[in-house]
């Protein structure tokens, strides 16, 4: 019996939206960062949304709530205004910038203002 003849190939889409997502380093240091907040007793959950614009890591102060903070990384920004981005609680965009560690700064300085 010939297994060639019986295999039917799944149709290839071009253009197909691929996902944007957050690769190993990044993911380290956000969740090294959320991390020492849940130990500082500011967040208690985090949820990841991995869409085809945007990858999204969302803080929460309790599970039941908006999150505190988002942490955005959209490519289609990376030349204009930066492909990171600080969202806060009500929506606003309180930092953006082509490095993830300039974008983290206000909640480093959030850290060591809470630890001093």
């Amino acid at each position: 019996m010939n297994l060639g003849e019986n295999v039917a190939l799944f149709p290839l889409v071009h253009g197909a939206v691929q996902q944007v997502g957050f690769d190993r380093h990044e993911l380290n240091r956000i969740l090294d960062l959320y991390g020492r907040m849940v130990t500082a007793g500011f967040w208690r959950d985090y949820a990841i949304d991995l869409g085809r614009d945007a990858a999204v890591f969302s803080c929460f102060r309790r599970a039941a709530e908006r999150p505190e903070f988002r942490i955005e990384k959209r490519p289609a920004l990376r030349r204009k205004q930066g492909a990171w981005a600080l969202i806060g609680e009500g929506g606003a965009v309180l930092k953006r910038g082509h490095e993830l560690s300039g974008v983290l700064a206000p909640l480093e300085r959030k850290l060591v203002k809470a630890v001093d």
